[in-house]
């Protein structure tokens, strides 16, 4: 088995420079040294995060054959069964979250979840590894906002249990104590640890 790049630095392989930086702090305090990449990746249509993320991983390895992390993520709203879920990106894209809040007026319940999907592949592996993460919490009924720049995505729109602040009203520290990307990238990052003592 080769380990000539393992260990050394994983890539995320993403046009985000918010997530990339989420994940990079994950890493960081696991001691793993993390670099963004802007792989094109394949990414189908499911209803299934983990499934996104694996067939994405697999097309971008394919492309440039490092060590590799896609995520995929998803808000899952209860009261619209489930919305956007895995289509969370488009619908952020499309009607932003003046749209979601929209769709949800005269809604009581403002139950949510954020879930995210990490899989990792190097040339190690025979098939990517799937890491989970989920928070839940609540759709606020307005923006919030520290500043006009602060948060990305649905952050302005979504508060975690045990807070009182939406993710774009934290800073990066204080997200990744309650973010469904931390919880993923922290439970991929336990895992690359042990694998890479071996």
């Amino acid at each position: 088995m080769k380990f000539t790049l393992r260990g050394k630095v994983v890539f995320f392989a993403t046009n985000n420079i918010n997530k990339f930086n989420e994940a990079r702090n994950v890493l960081g305090q696991h001691g793993i040294a993390a670099g963004m990449l802007r792989a094109k990746s394949l990414e189908i249509q499911s209803d299934n995060l983990g499934e996104i993320a694996a067939t994405s991983v697999e097309s971008a390895f394919r492309h440039c054959h490092l060590p590799i992390i896609v995520e995929d993520a998803g808000l899952f709203i209860d009261a619209l069964n489930g919305f956007p879920g895995p289509y969370s990106a488009y619908v952020y894209r499309t009607l932003g979250n003046a749209g979601l809040l929209r769709c949800m007026e005269g809604k009581s319940d403002r139950k949510a979840v954020f879930r995210s999907a990490i899989a990792y592949l190097d040339e190690n592996l025979d098939s990517p590894r799937l890491f989970d993460g989920e928070v839940y919490g609540e759709i606020t009924r307005t923006e919030k906002r520290t500043n006009a720049k602060s948060g990305f995505g649905f952050d302005p729109v979504f508060v975690p249990e045990g807070s009182r602040k939406t993710f774009a009203q934290m800073d990066l520290a204080e997200k990744n104590t309650f973010s469904h990307r931390a919880k993923a990238m922290a439970s991929f990052a336990e895992w690359y640890v042990k694998l890479r003592k071996r």
